[in-house]
């Protein structure tokens, strides 16, 4: 069977037909910036400007091509050059003001296709396609163009990677990846593909489809998409390094993992499922060769945890939540990633004072408000007064809880000048439920410390 014919067991042209409302012909909508790279090859050739001449008629993208010579060695995936790479594409990104870079790499008779995108290793939580995610082509057309049918599913992988940060452009990406889909079930162009092409192809078909249903609560794309990936293993004797058979367990652990929040149905067999195959893919994707997937996975599943213990109560699922947030805080640094590292310790702050109060440990307690205060140091009074003055507050809860418990002067006085922190930055914003709430937690520790 043609490895295209193969979409058309799971998605039928009716499927994915455009039903919905949203109708862009006669609306102006955003163009998104894409960027070809003139690819890393070993001959003379030019299938990275085919590419970016064949991408150029799709809708929706704005494409050129990139052709500043400089080294491109680190494109080879090796984990020591991982960060010349993604440091390399950063610079283009922010240079070009462009939404997805494609990277092209020769491998014998193949090219290898990556996306990157900014911000792509951070908690955007927008696309589902890493930067080791690769798409592999022939190194050459048979004609002058490669087929439709390719083009399509290079299209589809740049409309998955785009980051789409607004309403209007999460609509018309979702609506631009429901056309692609339609395209790919009824295209017929690329049967000539070799089989070795295979566990590269369902991997993308899966991460597109995904994209495109993952908020949907519907049993039956769960099924589809969880039908490509698998598709994908099942020719993992094709597959040339275990880095994209990690990306293939990735993306089924984000399957699990949407189907936690969307279906109803068996939730804990998705948790379970989204937990062992994110684990799976992070012996793939370790933490000594490629840390930022590996991170971004741990971070995944503290989310994960975390949710669990708030159906089950299950004190251990909050101690995984920690460990794997710990884990993703050894990673994203505050020297590398700033704006992700606040996140990180605010979550570890919140998760920190919910494992203190349910242990009654003041040292973990002490351990979130730290982190807390760490937040303070990227989410400044002057830049972002509500947000710090939200992790005012809650030292302050802190604070209460152990002077409260231990009847500690010292940490309700500690308390108190925080909870006027955060008073002082609500007053001036005008919240009135939040001075409300803060006046009578300022009452509540006055009456506390009243009693020592």
């Amino acid at each position: 069977m043609a490895i295209f014919d193969i979409i058309k067991k799971f998605v039928s042209p009716s499927a994915s037909k455009t039903t919905e409302q949203e109708n862009f012909a006669t609306t102006q909508m955003p163009s998104f910036k894409i960027k070809v790279i003139e690819f890393s090859d070993n001959v003379e050739g030019n299938s990275g400007e085919i590419i970016a001449r064949q991408l150029s008629s799709k809708e929706g993208i704005e494409v050129s091509y990139f052709d500043e010579p400089f080294n491109k060695s680190f494109l080879n995936l090796e984990s020591r050059t991982l960060f010349d790479l993604i440091d390399k594409g950063q610079t283009i990104l922010d240079k070009t003001r462009s939404d997805v870079l494609i990277w092209g790499y020769r491998e014998g008779n193949r090219i290898r296709l990556n996306f990157q995108t900014p911000s792509q290793y951070e908690d955007e939580e927008l696309a589902f396609v890493s930067l080791m995610d690769s798409l592999y082509i022939p190194a050459r057309p048979e004609t002058g163009n490669y087929p439709d049918a390719l083009i399509n599913l290079i299209y589809g992988g740049v409309l998955s990677a785009i980051n789409a940060s607004s309403a209007q452009t999460k609509i018309y990406k979702r609506y631009l990846l429901k056309k692609n889909i339609d395209c790919l079930s009824k295209d017929n162009s690329a049967k000539s593909l070799s089989i070795e092409y295979m566990p590269y192809v369902m991997n993308f078909l899966g991460i597109i489809y995904l994209s495109y249903s993952f908020d949907k609560s519907d049993g039956r794309d769960f099924k589809i998409v969880k039908s490509l990936f698998d598709t994908a293993l099942k020719h993992q004797d094709l597959i040339s390094s275990p880095i994209h058979l990690g990306c293939i367990y990735n993306h089924l652990g984000q399957l699990y993992d949407c189907a936690t929040r969307y279906l109803a149905k068996n939730p804990a067999a998705y948790f379970k499922g989204a937990i062992e195959y994110y684990r799976l893919s992070q012996k793939y994707l370790s933490k000594y060769t490629y840390p930022y997937d590996y991170g971004y996975i741990s971070y995944k599943l503290s989310k994960l945890f975390f949710s669990y213990w708030r159906q089950k109560e299950d004190i251990q699922a909050l101690r995984d939540a920690v460990f794997q947030l710990r884990e993703a805080e050894k990673i994203y640094t505050y020297a590398l990633f700033p704006e992700f590292w606040a996140e990180i310790q605010g979550q570890l702050g919140y998760l920190l004072s919910l494992l203190g109060n349910f242990t009654q440990s003041e040292s973990i307690a002490e351990l979130a408000v730290s982190c807390y205060k760490n937040r303070q140091k990227v989410i400044t009074e002057r830049r972002d007064p509500i947000l710090w003055a939200d992790c005012s507050e809650n030292i302050g809860d802190i604070y209460y809880r152990i002077g409260k418990n231990k009847s500690d002067k010292e940490a309700l006085e500690e308390a108190l000048e925080h909870f006027h922190d955060a008073l002082y930055i609500f007053e001036n914003a005008q919240q009135s439920e939040r001075i409300k709430k803060l006046t009578v937690d300022i009452a509540k520790t006055n009456q506390s410390l009243n009693q020592i």
